[in-house]
């Protein structure tokens, strides 16, 4: 799998920190490769606004392009002699594709529109022996023989080809629509492998449905001809298809309430796995959002999503379809270890005595499906390369399981390798699974440990660690031959994420990088060279090749960022180990010190929530919040000490900080922010009623939860964009941490601002985007109206009107940055 389609926005610097605590951790073979700069072109750009080193906010919040057009969605050609990446034209949002040869070391150029599709993609396949690879371009389908590098174009239609994959025949299959079919590439005849309809299996004739159809047979000849001719050409058809290899097979037929979720066909073209799943629509004519400048200067309704409140149950079920047979096996899931249990008994108790009303727990079948993971693209569906094997990832509706499992071809049953069950919720990262190329033995990650690791598992044995330690395993490369399975983690600190490799024979972990930041990979075609992402806290990704060799130097190849931003003073914050009051473990945060500190001169400070509650910020590599970075730097100058926390729910710290707010979201994570301004008031001489507190999305509704539940924290507050109700908030999210409203509607009194609003007593400024079709505008009015209603004076509300989620207007940033930072000097002196 590539890695840089994730696109991980996150940043990190090397300098000054120590190593986090690890028990039971694994020997890492380390390596110290000096990270060897070679010359590039430089990118010019715009001279900085600011006069003498000023930072300012209208450089930091223009367009973006200033900072230089980073590479994005990295990989290798084929030929592992070039590395490709998309960047961005200038001043468009417009990707184009770029491409490097090794030893030339540069930006590279730009491909032809006239060639892109020859430069195959990061999601090519190979055939067996790896002389062939094939790839989807702009929907269809294209081959290259590795050994003359010569391209075919296989199919030129408006229809989309998905699910490319070699036959151990040697023809290339694909899926389209309801469909299989496998092109034979000597002959270049393409057949249809196998098909399903959502329908009825077609009849020669019905029987007499009434009393006046029966009649009708009984008393008029000539119907009951036609209906025997009728009944005869079906059979004679029927009897061709069936003795005929040239004609079309027969499809399968499923209940046309129906649709298809996933399906999947067997590397030797005999077995079919399909999921289908009811046709329910995904939102109602009801969920819309009105959006008030539109082209043509009329209100226009946006269609938008379902809300949690709205949710409905949703199951899947699992067909095993033998092409060679012609039979059709739907596979049960009552073989799961645990597919009845009532794992919300405790909760549905909770709220049945809240309302003075008693629960009696069942054992009803739960509602299964196969997983979604938001982090991976690979299918939740996984055929060895044989054949003859294939597992399913599967997870249950209520968020509390997931399982591994087989299928018995014989028995046409699942048969289940491996259950992870959580009291709160299984994790949406870290599923990534697959074979073993040359045993049937299963590799999966899973957070059984508390942390993500890697596990191998031989069927129907017990499964056996790989890694194990306090850190978290990610992005799995397998090797062709076994050998070894490649993985990035932050094995060395929380904030750092290199590239390793562990051993499949011996179990020994070799660290492959050690350039400190972020680093993500891809591993060459070959497998003899590596292809990193490397980022700082400072200094945005670029591309560096070194060769996958323990102590290999990494050559730095692109060099993007302008000599604008080099030149400005940007702050490069600490990371320092907060103590917690709440939990053994410390809470790592971002801090940024001024110069000149002076003993006994107090300071001015901001604590910034990041968002999306599981994601991590206080890392040493370039964040997604770049903007944030570049305010924060600016505060700095002006003698602000700012910290970035990763409160408790943030990513990389394991399953027990990820899931401390099932239930209550907003409790520990202010808890968090007060342990954060005692470390200020102790560690850098703030002033305790001088700290004022802002944040985006999660960050938004933590920053109503503190004015809100803890007034004596902070001065003041800016929530932007946020929740204020999260039965308004999407399903998929916020039934992880919360459950669904129906069934926990304590969860969401306890986790949502609109319920505490009473508790306001500082200056709050509220930016909220209009036609933000992640956390709806609604969410701002409702609580500006019970604030209304409450009769609170010290907020006040500005609205974007042509913004979503995520901000895109230079115009809107700077504005919204201009109201944050009027806030904090208007409320802290």
């Amino acid at each position: 799998m590539q890695k840089f389609t994730k696109t991980l926005l996150i940043t990190l610097i090397s300098a000054g920190l120590s190593a986090c605590a690890a028990t039971s951790q694994p020997p890492v073979t380390s390596s110290a490769p000096q990270v060897e700069a070679e010359p590039v072109a430089i990118v010019q750009s715009s001279p900085a606004l600011g006069q003498n080193g000023e930072i300012v906010l209208e450089q930091i919040m223009a367009d973006p392009d200033w900072i230089g057009r980073e590479p994005q969605n990295a990989y290798w050609a084929l030929d592992s002699q070039h590395i490709r990446y998309q960047r961005k034209m200038a001043g468009s949002p417009v990707l184009e594709l770029y491409q490097t040869a090794l030893g030339t070391p540069g930006n590279g150029n730009a491909i032809d529109l006239s060639d892109l599709h020859k430069a195959d993609n990061a999601t090519r396949v190979f055939n067996q022996d790896a002389t062939k690879a094939a790839w989807v371009f702009e929907g269809n389908l294209f081959v290259k023989d590795l050994a003359t590098g010569m391209v075919t174009q296989l199919t030129q239609q408006d229809a989309q080809v998905q699910a490319p994959q070699f036959l151990l025949d040697g023809r290339l299959a694909y899926r389209l629509g309801n469909a299989f079919l496998a092109i034979d590439l000597s002959t270049g005849i393409s057949r249809q492998v196998v098909s399903w309809k959502f329908a009825d299996k077609p009849k020669a004739v019905q029987e007499p449905k009434d009393y006046l159809a029966k009649e009708q047979l009984q008393l008029i000849e000539t119907v009951v001809k036609e209906r025997a001719e009728r009944q005869a050409h079906f059979e004679r058809r029927q009897a061709i298809k069936a003795a005929n290899s040239s004609l079309v097979p027969e499809p399968f037929y499923f209940d046309s309430k129906f649709v298809t979720a996933e399906a999947s066909l067997s590397p030797d073209g005999k077995r079919l796995v399909l999921a289908i799943e009811e046709d329910k629509p995904s939102r109602s004519e009801k969920d819309i959002m009105p959006n008030y400048i539109g082209e043509d200067g009329r209100i226009k309704s946006e269609a938008v999503r379902r809300m949690v409140a709205e949710a409905e149950p949703n199951k899947q079920a699992l067909w095993l379809l033998d092409l060679e047979k012609g039979t059709q096996s739907e596979l049960s899931f009552a073989s799961l270890p645990g597919y009845n249990e009532d794992v919300l008994a405790a909760v549905k108790k909770e709220n049945a005595a809240a309302e003075g009303e008693t629960y009696q727990s069942n054992r009803l079948p739960r509602d299964i499906g196969l997983i979604t993971d938001w982090y991976w693209t690979q299918s939740a569906i996984r055929w060895h390369n044989n054949g003859r094997q294939v597992a399913v990832m599967l997870k249950a509706w209520d968020n509390k399981d997931r399982w591994i499992a087989t299928v018995d071809f014989r028995k046409n049953s699942l048969v289940s390798q491996h259950r992870l069950h959580d009291d709160a919720w299984i994790n949406y990262k870290f599923n990534s699974f697959g074979w073993l190329n040359n045993s049937e033995t299963l590799y999966f990650l899973s957070e059984q440990s508390g942390y993500a690791h890697l596990y191998k598992k031989t069927l129907n044995t017990k499964e056996q660690a790989l890694t194990f330690g306090r850190y978290e395993v990610d992005d799995l490369t397998l090797t062709r031959d076994d050998q070894y399975i490649y993985f990035r983690a932050n094995i060395k600190h929380p904030g750092i994420y290199e590239v390793y490799r562990v051993s499949l024979t011996n179990g020994d972990i070799q660290a492959m990088t050690d350039m400190g930041g972020n680093n993500l990979y891809v591993l060459s075609p070959d497998e003899q060279k590596l292809l990193v992402n490397h980022s700082t806290v400072t200094m945005p990704p670029e591309l560096y090749v070194q060769q996958a060799d323990v102590g290999a130097k990494p050559v730095k190849y692109t060099d993007t960022v302008s000599d604008a931003f080099k030149a400005m003073p940007w702050s490069a914050p600490q990371i320092v180990p907060v103590p917690s009051s709440h939990s053994q473990q410390p809470i790592y945060a971002k801090l940024y010190l001024p110069e000149g500190y002076q003993e006994g001169e107090k300071r001015k400070a901001v604590i910034f929530n990041h968002g999306a509650g599981y994601l991590q910020n206080s890392h040493l590599g370039w964040s997604v919040y770049f903007r944030e970075f570049m305010f924060h730097s600016m505060l700095v100058q002006q003698g602000y000490v700012v910290m970035d926390m990763d409160y408790r729910a943030s990513q990389g710290y394991g399953r027990d900080w990820r899931t401390a707010i099932y239930r209550q979201m907003g409790t520990p994570e202010i808890q968090d922010l007060r342990d954060g301004v005692s470390y200020m008031v102790t560690n850098a001489n703030v002033d305790e009623q001088g700290v004022c507190t802002y944040g985006g999305s999660y960050g938004g509704f933590m920053t109503f939860m503190a004015l809100f539940t803890a007034p004596d924290l902070f001065q003041c507050g800016a929530a932007l964009r946020p929740v204020t109700d999260w039965a308004y908030y999407n399903i998929p999210y916020t039934s992880n941490i919360l459950n669904t409203p129906d069934v926990d509607p304590i969860a969401y009194q306890r986790s949502s601002p609109i319920y505490f609003a009473e508790g306001l007593q500082k200056p709050l400024l509220i930016n909220a985007p209009m036609v933000d079709n992640n956390v709806f505008f609604v969410d701002v009015v409702r609580l500006v109206q019970r604030l209304i209603e409450l009769e609170k004076q010290d907020f006040e509300t500005a609205i974007y009107p042509v913004e979503s989620h995520g901000f895109r207007q230079p115009s809107s940033w700077l504005d919204e940055y201009r109201r944050i930072y009027k806030l904090f000097q208007e409320n802290l002196h």
